[in-house]
């Protein structure tokens, strides 16, 4: 009944936005264009007022104008991506591009690895006034469409580098579930060189990592259950840096660099009660399992260096761009069993230590030139040297100590070119493109313990896309867009860990998967309302699947090309300001998937909706209250054996601003403030094993915040970049791609 409720809810919201988009009525006959700027004249009087449109869809993206909204005063960067098409942010401040979490994070234009891993962190530290606008990269043309993410969400900081002194702002936050926050966010200029530095700490407590879940598994070949109940947290220090220079070297000629990236070491400490029944219901053997981690640290790092030359003809320029990446992980886990009853194993106990390091190099060359009127071209070069490494060892607590070990290292080093070709003439515009990608990989086992082995792989990339300008108010667009997904050493390293009960490894033969999608999105933009809907098909043959099978009462997952994926999906995108002071938003997601595998004779289908609600009301005294809601109706696909249950969540936040230009601002967050938790349930209907699962994160429980920011300064300063650098992000299941 409740998930009915608020699928008409969502209804009645949507169908009374798009009846006031077809009403006709006064304000709308002296609106401007999308791309006019605000002004206030006084004439004969009477003073004349128009806000500067918000929301602008182009030929490849839709972009959010941060300084024309007033918020941004006030708030940081993530409370605007709240109110960016396309772009959803929950409770916990985990980010969704088009209801998906496999986006990239570019800043001015290049990938921002740290910034891609850690947006969370980052943005609610970030003020919002240092943001020009925010850009959702929809089909980024040829230079980057091989690089296999669905979305780009590009954040473009202020140009404006006069500045006298220093500016920046002061973040910090604590909550009821005792993890407190710091940051600082400073910029400065020395003649023609402009320095940010943006610096944040946050402790991860043991409240707010605490989790409790409960998993009942039968694996049908000898109709056994088994019975887990777990729980855990993963307390630590978490730490994030990200230093930005750039100098003017002239007029033409502009030099930047870029150094960000994170730390953390967590001390994970889990305990679960395992039982093990017979068809009838009998025990046939029980234990505890606790498990604590003596180390576990991760680092990751990116440096970026870039040059761009303007030449004297307008908007014709050349770009040089170097980055590294770096990610080292290493962790030491010790797990023990107790309270054993007829435990089936010969140990009793076990020593796991994982080292993983990732090492990539990039260098690319892109050239944009202007041809004629409306005509322009963009062609360039890349290439990446990647490369990975890991190393696992486990020794068990049985009467001879055995200790198993795997030496994996895996390479890639990849070659691309691309061409883009771009056209303007009167209300319409279009741009094709197409990138051809060689592959090398090359797998090595140290130890011995397996064959090396190597693949070669070739890749054509096309995409085009054309929009037509109907008038001021509305645009629509017809968009092809293929990708390719590599996956990462994760997925990749055939490592065997085993534990009671259970088995995993990777699978070093996986290949790169390739996407292709169509779509024809539509946008009406006005002063008071916009609205974007976005009808797309997906297509994908390959897709990288989680395999799960039983080998008599075991459990052994791995991975593998195995799936074929139809996605039928209709975005929607609704902000509504009916008065001065009030604003809604609503992002509503309509999908419909098939996953079918003939390998493992397969097939799930569901159709299920994410729907995410926002309203924003200004008061007097300065105050601003907001209310969202988000979740989904239906059933949506975990991997081919298993469905997620409907959910929902919601917050409630007040805010007040202090003192000249509002330097000083004060939020109180409610979190669910209605249920003390939230549940994620799950349901396994097919394979060899079925089940269900249910978890509680304290953290999409009720919990209570305040948070304090001060600016200080002119904060409209930003350090120049090059509008074209590095971006990588074509990695699926690797630990440069963790979040």
């Amino acid at each position: 009944m409740k998930q009915l409720f608020l699928f008409m809810l969502v209804m009645v919201f949507s169908i009374t936005l798009t009846c006031y988009a077809q009403t006709p009525n006064d304000s709308t006959k002296t609106e401007q264009p999308a791309d006019t700027t605000a002004w206030d004249n006084l004439l004969d009087g009477v003073t004349v007022t128009a806000q500067r449109q918000l929301i602008k869809q182009e030929v490849d993206r839709t972009t959010y104008d941060v300084q024309a909204d007033n918020d941004s005063k006030t708030q940081t960067v993530m409370d605007m991506l709240r109110k960016v098409p396309m772009v959803t942010v929950d409770g916990e401040d985990n980010i969704l591009v088009r209801g998906n979490s496999n986006f990239k994070i570019y800043k001015n234009g290049h990938l921002d690895p740290s910034l891609t891993k850690n947006a969370k962190d980052i943005l609610k530290a970030m003020p919002a006034s240092s943001i020009k606008r925010i850009e959702v990269i929809t089909d980024p043309g040829a230079r980057e469409d091989a690089e296999g993410v669905n979305s780009v969400l590009n954040i473009v900081m202020m140009d404006n580098h006069r500045m006298e002194g220093i500016s920046g702002s002061l973040y910090g936050s604590y909550g009821s579930h005792k993890m407190p926050s710091l940051s600082a966010y400073l910029a400065a200029q020395m003649g023609k060189a402009i320095v940010s530095v943006n610096y944040g700490w946050h402790y991860m407590s043991k409240d707010a990592t605490t989790q409790n879940g409960y998993v009942e598994r039968t694996f049908l070949n000898s109709g056994n259950t088994e019975l887990v109940h777990n729980s855990g947290s993963n307390p630590g220090p978490f730490h994030y840096a990200d230093i930005n220079a750039s100098l003017d070297i002239d007029t033409l000629n502009l030099l930047s660099a870029s150094l960000s990236g994170y730390y953390y070491k967590i001390n994970v400490q889990g305990i679960a009660d395992v039982t093990k029944l017979d068809p009838l219901g009998n025990k046939i053997y029980s234990y505890t399992e606790s498990c604590y981690t003596p180390s576990y640290s991760h680092h990751s790092w990116n440096g970026q260096l870039n040059y761009e030359h303007r030449t004297h003809r307008k908007d014709e320029k050349i770009t040089f761009s170097y980055m590294l990446a770096l990610t080292r992980q290493h962790s030491v886990q010790e797990t023990t069993y107790s309270n054993l009853a007829d435990f089936p194993y010969g140990y009793d106990g076990y020593m796991q230590s994982s080292r993983e390091r990732f090492t990539e190099h990039t260098l690319q060359l892109d050239y944009v030139r202007p041809l004629w009127e409306g005509h322009k071209i963009e062609m360039g070069a890349k290439y990446i040297d990647r490369r990975n490494s890991s190393l696992n060892e486990q020794r068990f607590y049985d009467p001879v100590s055995t200790t198993t070990s795997d030496d994996f290292n895996h390479s890639m080093r990849i070659a691309a070119i691309y061409a883009d070709y771009m056209w303007t003439r009167g209300s319409w515009s279009a741009r094709a493109g197409l990138r051809y990608e060689y592959s090398y990989m090359k797998g090595h086992y140290p130890d011995g313990k397996s064959a090396d082995f190597d693949k070669h792989l070739n890749d054509w990339v096309p995409q085009a896309s054309i929009k037509y300008q109907i008038n001021d108010q509305q645009s629509i667009r017809l968009v092809y867009t293929t990708s390719i997904n590599r996956p990462g050493i994760t997925y990749l390293n055939p490592a065997v860990r085993t534990y009671p009960g259970g088995e995993h490894f990777g699978n070093a033969q996986l290949g790169s998967v390739r996407s292709q999608s169509i779509g024809l999105p539509y946008m009406f933009t006005s002063p008071k309302l916009t609205i974007q809907l976005w009808p797309q098909y997906r297509f994908v043959s390959n897709a990288l699947g989680t395999i799960i099978y039983a080998r008599g009462d075991t459990r052994v997952q791995t991975y593998g090309n195995v799936i074929r994926q139809h996605r039928w999906q209709l975005e929607s995108y609704i902000q509504w300001k009916p008065f001065d002071k009030t604003t809604f938003v609503a992002n509503l997601n309509l999908w419909h998937r098939n996953y079918k595998s003939a390998q493992l004779a397969l097939e799930q289908s569901q159709t299920s909706m994410y729907y995410y609600l926002y309203v924003a009301q200004k008061l007097p005294w300065r105050l601003q209250v907001t209310a969202y809601t988000f979740g989904e109706i239906g059933h949506s696909s975990e991997n081919i054996y298993s469905v997620v249950e409907p959910w929902n969540r919601y917050a409630f936040t007040l805010q007040r601003s202090f003192l000249s230009d509002d330097r000083l601002t004060v939020r109180l967050t409610a979190n669910s403030p209605f249920h003390k938790n939230q549940h994620y349930k799950t349901s396994t209907t097919q394979g060899d094993i079925t089940g269900w699962g249910d978890n509680i994160h304290s953290q999409n429980g009720r919990y209570f915040r305040i948070t304090v920011t001060y600016r200080f300064g002119k904060l409209k300063n930003s350090v120049k970049k090059p509008d074209t650098t590095i971006e990588n992000n074509d990695l699926e299941g690797g630990i440069s791609r963790g979040k």
